[in-house]
């Protein structure tokens, strides 16, 4: 209320931000306009004068670039191009709606703009734009195929326009990954450029690294990389080396168990919870008197992931089975496999334990980073999307992006129809089924939107009785996704598909469709999330096509029993209303938006509790990777290395002289820890620091020692080239194994703050008031270890070879 008031007092901000952008547009067309008259010479002489410049410099810059690239796209109408090794026709002169996404895009904003409003010339022209800096543009998708297919259909304009173009896909080699980097605009999966970035901070040469620093970066389909994925951080582990046969075990053991009587579920949570009863089965099945005593609190942890898996995690729904013996997570959001990615904790051992599969070792973390904390990392950052403004909160507070809802080219006809409820999933998915039986009779086109694998399969089982032909597309068949998506708006196509499905790719009508009502949308459930309906919704009517949505819900569906459908079961019931009645009711309706609100903020919540916590990490992380670019990109480490022992030494005498007069500092332990590193009793003794009686000479007399001892060491390294390459390699052992401990710590303290609540104490302030410590530790135990591998290394210099002599 209090916003609309203002709204109403002062104007409606994005009003203005549009009217604003409409006259930037009219004065870009003005620019294009006089562009036209310009001789194919002149017109390549002002795009080699744009080179090496900032968008951001002037206002005036911006709307002359953006002038350059749409007379571009015009001059490049009607010629064909071969582009990976494929043939593109270029037809594409922006309207001044894509302009307006340009400039959003460049403005570091949110361009939210519907489904086949053309976002992919959108991005290539903010990237055109971005490109001539020479700093590198990236243009972030969700998947290989449309990296690949976006950049295929942008090149034509980029290579017209000078610059050169990569691709980051799963199959690319690191020196492929380096030249993609290179390249003027760079595609590729948030993914693979999260990985690169951990790998590159995991390199020992700076040769091997492939990434220049980040830029720019454009993230199609924005909400669901940067909002869906965020929860999941990027981990990059290697195998741990513990025993594999618990999982086995409790996985066994926890088929005995049954729910209310020895476990309950928490559906909101995605946990199981043992009962008095169930801990008691559990100790009888163990032979144990106290789970919690005598088993402590790894075993109790596996046991409870074990019972996770069971209970809270299902096949085809959470997760599926490949072919060869994998668990592969399912994205709840997308729907689509996400390979590379594990379940942490060991719940992902306990998945492959229940489905009988190879269990493989838990992983020990080398490396991680969330998403929210990668993108951070841009100088600038931009997102489209056709679906934004539900999680405008989200963004605005989590990256600083502000949503601006762009218009759409032609006036929106697609029909959205009430939801119809029916009191059972049975009577749903038969109402579905005759409803799509009378579209298939009549020839018009219907994409089934569902909320899982398994519930595709079901409709699908379904349709089959109906005889309805139909097209299924789901996780399992993701390798078509593309192409049946891109046919389910031809005549007769009947498409059953996981919510968002096929997304980024346009679905155009066939010939006639639009006089039978267009394609319509069925979205079998409601989603957690308004933003996924919608996008759903958004699959029909685009460019002002006819176009028809629906949504079926049941009250059994598990967004309508998480909150409290029972009782309106009961009532219908109790008035004897049938199965296959629906029930348009506006209370239910507005109960199923409040149900999704509430959703949507508990995932904002536990969004926003991952972030908090690698927040923490992700300053300590930052200071880790600038001390190892440091070292790598040093042409020497010999400053540094008595900077080291100046520290050390202060370190050691701050230790044991603070706080007690001269006659009573621990002389035995300044002697001990000094010598540590190097030993040479003619010239320091303990004898000789109780003869100091100034912190400030003994701290000089301590690093005149370690220094002198350090010349002395360097010069057995007979050259600066193998003092160098030793320094350089005892400095990334030290930091690197030395921060894989710390992200294990860290890990473990993440679990130990959780109990913390119960104490009336802020989880998170005790894991900022601990981290802070352990990150003081962890420099001083790198700095120690770095000088002391650094004092005992052994050096060994091969013998030149013989020189043979060929007669």
């Amino acid at each position: 209320m209090i916003i609309k008031w203002i709204e109403k007092l002062l104007g409606d901000p994005k009003a203005k931000e549009l009217k604003r952008m409409k006259k930037i547009v009219s004065k870009i067309n003005s620019k294009e306009a006089d562009l036209q008259t310009f001789s194919e010479e002149e017109f390549q002489a002002l795009v080699e004068n744009y080179r090496g410049k900032n968008f951001k410099e002037s206002p005036e810059i911006l709307i002359e670039m953006l002038a350059l690239v749409k007379n571009a796209c015009r001059r490049l109408v009607g010629t064909d191009y071969l582009v990976f090794e494929k043939s593109t026709h270029w037809n594409m002169i922006p309207f001044d709606v894509q302009l307006m996404g340009a400039i959003a895009l460049l403005e570091g904003k949110i361009a939210e703009m519907k489904t086949g409003e053309g976002k992919t010339l959108v991005a290539g022209m903010a990237s055109a734009v971005a490109a001539f800096a020479g700093k590198g543009v990236h243009i972030v998708t969700v998947n290989d195929y449309l990296a690949n297919r976006d950049a295929q259909l942008n090149t034509p304009l980029f290579s017209y326009l000078g610059f050169s173009v990569g691709i980051i896909i799963h199959s690319k080699s690191p020196e492929e990954r380096k030249q993609g980097y290179l390249a003027d605009i760079t595609y590729g999966t948030n993914n693979e450029f999260g990985f690169d970035y951990l790998r590159d901070n995991m390199a020992t040469d700076m040769n091997a690294m492939v990434q220049r620093p980040l830029h720019f970066a454009i993230v199609d389909e924005v909400d669901s990389i940067l909002i869906d994925e965020s929860r999941t951080p990027l981990i990059i582990s290697a195998p741990a080396g513990e025993s594999t046969e618990k999982y086995k075990q409790y996985a066994d053991l926890v088929q005995n168990l049954t729910e209310n009587e020895h476990y309950n579920i928490d559906e909101k949570q995605k946990t199981a919870i043992l009962t008095e009863s169930g801990i008691s089965k559990m100790e009888s099945l163990l032979g144990v008197i106290n789970i919690y005593t005598e088993k402590g609190f790894e075993e109790v942890h596996h046991i409870e992931q074990a019972l996770r898996a069971k209970a809270c995690f299902q096949k085809d729904v959470d997760y599926v089975v490949s072919p060869d013996g994998q668990v592969v997570i399912v994205d709840e959001f997308t729907g689509r496999l996400m390979p590379g990615r594990r379940f942490s904790d060991g719940l992902h051992q306990a998945l492959e334990a229940k489905e009988k599969v190879e269990v493989k070792q838990q992983s020990r973390t080398m490396a991680t980073i969330t998403f929210q904390n990668y993108f951070r990392l841009y100088h600038l950052l931009s997102g489209m999307t056709g679906t934004a403004e539900t999680e405008e909160e989200e963004f605005g507070k989590i990256y600083s992006l502000p949503v601006l809802p762009i218009p759409t080219n032609q006036l929106i006809r697609r029909k959205d129809n009430r939801d119809m409820v029916y009191k059972t999933e049975k009577a749903k998915f038969i109402a579905i089924a005759q409803k799509v039986k009378s579209c298939f009779e009549k020839g018009q086109p219907v994409l089934v939107g569902t909320a899982s694998i398994e519930k595709s399969e079901i409709l699908s089982e379904i349709f089959k009785q109906y005889k309805i032909p139909h097209k299924v597309l789901n996780a399992k068949h993701h390798a078509s996704e593309a192409e049946i998506i891109s046919a389910a708006g031809q005549k007769g196509a009947i498409t059953i598909a996981t919510n968002m499905a096929g997304r980024g790719t346009d679905i155009k009508l066939g010939d006639g469709v639009g006089e039978l009502g267009g394609l319509l949308i069925i979205g079998s459930e409601r989603h957690e999330s308004r933003r996924i309906d919608n996008q759903l919704r958004g699959r029909s009517g685009r460019q002002g096509d006819a176009g028809e949505t629906q949504f079926f819900v049941s009250l059994e569906d598990s967004l309508m029993r998480m909150f409290g459908s029972d009782r309106m079961l009961s009532m219908l019931n109790a008035l004897n209303i049938p199965d296959d009645l629906p029930i348009e009711n506006g209370i239910i309706s507005a109960g199923i938006e409040n149900a999704q609100k509430r959703v949507e903020g508990l995932n904002f919540d536990r969004r926003k509790h991952v972030l908090q916590y690698d927040d923490v990490m992700n300053k300590q992380r930052n200071i880790i990777y600038s001390k190892r670019k440091e070292i790598l990109d040093s042409s020497s480490l010999h400053q540094e290395f008595l900077d080291l022992i100046d520290e050390e030494v202060e370190n050691i005498i701050d230790l044991h002289t603070t706080g007690r007069p001269w006659h009573k500092w621990d002389t035995k332990e300044i002697h001990e820890n000094i010598t540590q590193f190097a030993l040479n009793t003619d010239l320091i003794s303990a004898e000789k620091i109780r003869l100091f009686q100034s912190t400030d000479d003994l701290i000089a007399f301590g690093k005149e020692y370690l220094r002198s001892a350090y010349l002395a060491k360097r010069v057995q390294f007979l050259s600066e080239e193998n003092l160098l390459r030793a320094q350089t390699l005892i400095s990334l052992r030290s930091v690197d194994g030395y921060f894989i401990e710390h992200l294990q710590t860290m890990n473990r303290l993440k679990e130990q703050v959780a109990l913390q609540g119960y104490g009336q104490r802020d989880p998170l302030m005790e894991y900022k008031k601990e981290a802070f410590h352990l990150f003081k530790k962890l420099l001083a135990d790198i700095r120690r270890n770095r000088l002391s591998t650094f004092f005992h290394a052994h050096i060994q210099v091969e013998p030149p070879k013989p020189e043979v002599i060929h007669v």
